[in-house]
C-alpha cells in the first residue's frame, strides 16, 4: 500500500509540474510574447482554460502528502518553509493578476495586473524549482542549502516549457516570437518528469508513511480519483485544442 501511495504522489507531482509549469512559463514570458495589451490578452488566453484545472494537481499533492506521508510533510515544511511561503504568495499574486486584469478598463490597471502575472509566475517558478533543486541536492529537512541554486536553471526550463506551450497554442506575431525560443513542449515535458522522478528518489520516505488505515484510505481514494482527474483534464484539452487568436473570459 505504501508503494501505491508513492506512485500516486509521484504522478500528481509530475502532473502539476508539467501541466501548471506550462502556464507558469507562459506567464514568465508574457512581456516577451505580447508586445502590446491586445497581444498580452491573447497570450493569457492561450492558457486561460487550463490554469485552474492545473492547480488542482498541486492541491492533490498536498492532500496525498498530508494523508499518506505526514512525517514527510512535517519535514519539508519545517526545513523549507521560506520556499513554501514564497510559492503560496506568488501563486496568489499571479492568480490575482489573471482574474482582475479585465475588471477595470484602464491602461494603468492592466499594466499593474500584467506586472502581478509576471512577478507571480517568476516567483512560482523560482520557488518550485528551488524546492526540487534542494531535494535533489541534499537533505530537505536541513533547510535551504546549495541545492536551491539549482532553482535558476530549473526555472529557466519552466520558461522554455512555457515557450513550447505557446508555440502550440498561439498564432500570428505571438507565435513567431515563441518560435524564436529554442523549445519544444514534447522535449521539456519529459525533462520535467525526469527532474520530479529524480527528486522523488531523494525524498526520505522511510518512516514517513501514515500508519495502517490512514495510508490505505488515502492511497485507495486517490488511486480511484486519479482516472477521473485525468479524464477531466483530457476533456478540457480536447475542448480547447485549437489555437487562440482572440481574448478569453479573463
Amino acid at each position: 500500500m505504501e508503494m501505491l501511495a508513492v506512485v500516486v504522489l509521484a504522478v500528481f507531482t509530475a502532473g502539476y509540474v508539467v501541466l501548471a509549469g506550462a502556464d507558469i512559463g507562459v506567464g514568465m514570458l508574457l512581456p516577451v510574447l505580447g508586445r502590446d495589451p491586445d497581444e498580452r490578452r491573447v497570450v493569457i488566453a492561450s492558457f486561460a482554460p487550463f490554469f485552474l484545472g492545473n492547480e488542482v494537481w498541486l492541491v492533490a499533492v498536498a492532500g496525498v502528502m498530508a494523508g499518506a506521508f505526514p512525517g514527510l510533510e512535517h519535514d519539508l515544511l519545517a526545513g523549507l518553509f521560506p520556499l513554501f511561503a514564497v510559492l503560496l504568495v506568488a501563486w496568489v499574486v499571479r492568480d490575482m493578476g489573471l482574474w482582475l486584469r479585465g475588471r477595470v478598463d484602464a491602461a494603468a490597471w492592466r499594466r499593474g495586473c500584467d506586472t502581478a502575472i509576471v512577478a507571480g509566475s517568476w516567483g512560482l517558478a523560482l520557488a518550485l524549482a528551488s524546492l526540487l533543486g534542494t531535494v535533489l541536492a541534499g537533505d530537505p529537512a536541513g533547510g535551504l542549502n546549495a541545492g536551491s541554486v539549482l532553482g535558476l536553471p530549473l526555472a529557466g526550463l519552466l520558461a522554455l516549457h512555457g515557450a513550447g506551450f505557446a508555440r502550440m497554442r498561439c498564432t500570428g506575431a505571438v507565435l513567431e516570437r515563441a518560435r524564436r525560443v529554442p523549445a519544444r513542449y514534447a522535449v521539456t515535458a519529459p525533462l520535467l518528469v525526469a527532474v520530479v522522478a529524480a527528486a522523488g528518489a531523494r525524498l526520505p520516505l522511510d518512516g514517513a508513511a501514515a500508519p495502517g488505515t490512514g495510508l490505505a484510505v488515502t492511497a485507495v481514494m486517490t488511486a480511484v480519483l486519479l482516472p477521473l482527474l485525468l479524464a477531466a483534464q483530457a476533456l478540457v484539452w480536447w475542448t480547447f485544442r485549437g489555437r487562440v487568436d482572440s481574448p478569453s473570459y479573463l
